[in-house]
Order: C-alpha cells, then structure tokens, then sequence
C-alpha cells in the first residue's frame, strides 16, 4: 500500500492463473476472504445501522481492504480485488434492509426480546434469503440496462471504489490525488464522529443548514452539476418553500400536512421513475417485436428456443426458491406472489435511484411494495413488517451489486465471477446479518425512539404501514414523475431533494457546484483529477465510519 502512495508504478493486472470453476478472474482466495469480510462488515453494518440510524455504502471501505489482504498474500490483480470486495461488501445492504424494517417487530411489542427465539430467527433468516434472491435475480436481469447500455448510469460510489484500485495498482499523481484526500477525509470523519472535535453539522441561528460531511461533496462532485443542481431544486422547493411557507399561504392547514405533502411528492416522484423506467421497458420491446414481425420462420423458432436458454431457466428457478423463502417465513401464497411482483418493480426504482444519487432508499421501497399488497389482500402488521423487510434486502442487495458492477465496468472484470462472488458473500450475510439483530436488541433490551438503538427507518416503517401520506399528491407525483423521466429528465433526484432533509441536499450540491466551476474555469482534465479526489472523501468517510462501527461492536460502546 506504501508503493502506490509515492508514486510507483505497481501493476497488478495479470489474470492468467485465476480460473476457478472455469469462470476466468474468480480465484478461491477471493471467495475465501470475500466470505470472511462479509461476516465481519455485516455485523459492523447491523449494530451501526441501529445504533446511529444510517449505513454509509461500505464498498470503497472493503476495496482498500481487499487490496491489502491481496497483496500480503502475494501477487493479485485489479479484477481479483474488485471480485473480493464485490463479496465482503454483499452482507452490509442486507443487514440494513433488516435493520430499517424488522425492529418495528420490537417496537410495536409483537416480538419481545429473545422470546421465541427459534421461531422468530428462522423467519427473520428466511426473509433475509429471499431477499437477497430475489436481488440477485433483479440484477442479473437489469445489468444491461443500467451499466451495459450505453455506458449505464453513473452509480458514484462503484465509480469511486474503481478509481481507488486502479489508484492503487498505477500509482503516480492520481494515487497521490485519491489516498491524500482518502486520508484528509478519514481523519476529519474520525474528529467528527469519535472526537466530537468538528460539529456533525453547520447551521445558522438555529437552523442547519449543510450536513458535515466530505463524503457527501465527493458524491456530488461525482454526479455532477446537473444531478445535484436537480436535487438541489428538489430541495429549496420542499424546504424553502412548501414547509414555512404552505401553512401561511393557506395551501395546508399545519406544519404536519406540509411536511406529509413533502414526503408523498417525494416518494411519488421515485416511484414515477420506476414507472418511467418500465414503461420505456415495455415500448422497447413493443417496438422490437414489431420490427421482428417479418422475420423468417427460423428467426421466430430461435426466440422461442431463448426461452428456455440457460439464464431463464436459472432467473425461474431462483424465483420459485425465493417464494418458497417467503411461505417458509409465515407469509401466504398471494401476499408472497404479489410480493415477487412487487420487488421487481421497485427493482427497477433501485437501480435507478441509486445510479443517480448513490442513495438507496430501501426502506421507502419496502413501504411501497406492502402498501401496494394491501390494496388487493389483507395482511396484519407483522406479515406487512416481513414483507417491508424482504423488498428492503432485495433493493439494498441490487444496489450494492450494481455498484460492484459499475467498479467492474470500469475495471474490466469478469460479471459472472462478480455474481458469483456476490452470491457466497450474501449467503454469509443473510446468516451473520439475522443472528446480529437478535444478539444486538437482546444486548440492549429495546428498541425505538429514546432507546440506545433509536432505528430511526424501522421506526418510520411503522408509522407508515398504514398509509403513505396524502393518496391524491402521491399519485400525481408518480404521473408527473413517469412523464419527466420519459422526456429525459432526471426526476429521481428531484424526488430525492424534495424527501431528504435539507442540510443533505445542500452538501451534495456544494460538491456538484464546484465540479461545475471547475469544468468551466478548468477544463475536463481537471475534473477528471477531481473525480479521483472526490473519491478519497467518499472513501475515507465511509473507512472511519466502518471502522468505528466494528470497534464499537467488539468494545461494546
């Protein structure tokens, strides 16, 4: 790790002696350490997504970490550390599709404590597999879309964890670039969080107004002026406006229905571009049929024989498992059948969203999916809590996947290795992430709002398993959503400034506005060098927030 900090040339990317299985670049040490890191990470990721009620992506984190191991171990290549990290990072997002959902299980006083430990743990693990199923499939059909197809999205964070280990192996002024504000921005995190030395936000007379973070100014940075300046927009017209001034105006009776306003304009708007996305989905393949409609007798009987191509068969198969996970977890047959529905829908949201923003709203997708059941059968709390849960872990899963997929784009990297990868980190993930939550409720005894483990998400699941707001502004919000999307416009951003808090929104457009100043003033080639900077403060934020969650995991703390 040294080498590349002073500027050394140390290539790595030889992938001649790994072909496990007959699946070129996947090696066993890769499979080996991933499995192993995901154990650690996932635990991290459940005690610090109860305790502070938030979960920093931990890809970059397990990139940097990844590269290490591979390198004490002898020599490795860029593909191999991407494929490591693809596993380690697998279990994170599936300890916080549980930990945004299922403690409202505690909270609503249906589950108490350990009681019924066996019973409760085997659904808790079941909804957990099928999650991450259900994800692995969602991604697997949805690659091509949001990372093939003309270049994919953006997806910031799997765009920052590429250029840390290309970084690493070609070293020179851009490795000084990444690793400089890498560590500047671990060690201000460290300050922030652990010293209390610098304030977690900034704010004027009382009213905050930027969140502290460098990771956030890396992430806008990285999306850019016209995402960010969207969001932003989303932002001042959620916050400077319907909040303080809809009440006077008279548009809303109180400060609660204009704050109810906000979160269904917001959430409709994402869920809009989910629509949008299928709807474009659906007239591609209209079309493609059409233009199909002359072809010879032969063609037809080819598309046919694709239908049962080895890929379908795998993505059907791994459907029925996923359902029979959902029954095993005390769900019935049509909520379980509605629920596959639904996470591939949302699916599409995620991989959207997250392409974007580099912000996954699982929880807000498992809202949508159970609230959408609902219209058709009638399910109690508890069923509504594992069904918010399962889709939470798909979303989440995907999200983490189609990062890894972007880091391997850019990478050059196998995508089955990746996959399968993916795969045996997950396995260990959905075990490690459903004994934590257990181990970490009984440790501290509650759960909730004042408690040690507020599960601000979870909490919000719960007082929105009834309803989402005013109907009506969300219905809207996804027309207009759809109708933006499909002019070209990047509504998901807008729907995430109008829902996020404010102070969150203004940092990340402070990242975009000085990538923006920088394009003009500048040029590219500068921007490109402030897209590796930018990466090393999404890096070193989510190094020290990882690191501090495990010490305090194994300290107690």
């Amino acid at each position: 790790m040294l080498m590349p900090l002073l500027g050394v040339e140390v290539k790595m990317n030889d992938n001649s002696e790994r072909n496990l299985f007959g699946i070129e670049q996947l090696s066993l040490r890769s499979l080996i350490f991933g499995a192993l890191g995901s154990c650690v990470i996932t635990a991290s990721s459940m005690y610090v997504a109860l305790r502070m009620s938030a979960l920093p992506w931990p890809t970059i984190f397990v990139a940097v970490l990844s590269m290490a191991l591979l390198k004490i171990f002898g020599k490795t290549t860029n593909n191999e550390i991407n494929i490591t990290q693809t596993a380690m990072s697998a279990g994170s997002m599936v300890a916080g599709g549980l930990a945004f959902t299922l403690p409202g299980l505690w909270i609503m006083g249906i589950w108490k404590g350990s009681a019924d430990f066996s019973v409760n743990f085997f659904k808790v693990l079941a909804v957990a597999i099928a999650g991450m199923l259900f994800g692995t499939v969602a991604s697997y059909i949805l690659r091509y879309r949001f990372i093939v197809n003309n270049g994919g999205l953006t997806y910031p964070i799997g765009l920052a964890a590429a250029e840390t280990i290309k970084a690493g192996d070609h070293g020179g002024k851009k490795s000084i670039f990444l690793f400089g504000s890498m560590i500047v921005s671990a060690v201000y995190t460290f300050f922030r969080d652990q010293l209390a030395l610098v304030p977690q936000v900034f704010a004027y007379k009382s009213t905050v107004i930027a969140w502290n973070s460098p990771m956030a100014v890396g992430m806008g940075y990285i999306l850019g002026g016209l995402y960010t300046g969207v969001w932003f927009l989303g932002a001042l017209f959620s916050n400077a406006f319907i909040i303080p001034f809809g009440p006077k105006l008279g548009l809303f009776a109180d400060g609660a229905e204009a704050a109810a306003f906000k979160t269904s304009a917001g959430i409709g708007l994402m869920v809009g571009t989910g629509l949008g996305v299928l709807i474009g989905i659906v007239v591609s393949a209209v079309k493609k049929l059409l233009s199909q409609k002359g072809s010879s007798d032969n063609r037809i009987k080819a598309d046919k024989r694709k239908i049962f191509s080895f890929g379908r068969i795998l993505i059907i198969l791994t459907t029925a498992l996923a359902f029979v996970f959902t029954i095993a977890a005390g769900i019935s047959v049509i909520p379980s059948i509605l629920l596959i529905i639904g996470i591939f829908i949302v699916s599409v949201m995620a991989a959207s969203i997250t392409g974007q923003t580099g912000i996954n709203p699982m929880e807000i997708f498992g809202i949508i999916v159970l609230l959408g059941i609902r219209i058709f059968v009638d399910i109690d709390a508890t069923d509504a809590l594992l069904i918010a849960g399962c889709v939470a872990v798909s979303s989440g899963f995907s999200g983490d996947l189609f990062n890894d997929y972007k880091a391997g784009q850019v990478l050059g990297t196998n995508p089955k290795a990746q996959l399968i990868s993916q795969i045996v980190g997950g396995v260990f993930g959905t075990v490690v992430a459903s004994l934590a939550l257990f181990a970490i409720i009984n440790q501290f005894g509650e759960v909730g709002m004042d408690t040690a483990l507020p599960a601000g998400q979870a909490v919000g699941v719960t007082t929105m398993i009834n309803g989402i707001g005013d109907p009506v502004v969300f219905g809207v919000a996804a027309g207009t959503g759809a109708i933006l999307y499909l002019l070209g416009l990047p509504t998901a951003t807008l729907g995430i400034g109008i829902y996020l808090p404010f102070y969150i929104s203004s940092s990340v457009f402070l990242g975009g506005l000085i990538r923006f100043i920088t394009g003009l003033v500048k040029g590219k080639s500068k921007e490109d060098t402030g897209t590796v900077a930018a990466s090393g403060l999404l890096g070193g934020e989510g190094i020290t927030g990882v690191g501090i969650a495990i010490v305090k995991m194994f300290t107690g703390a």
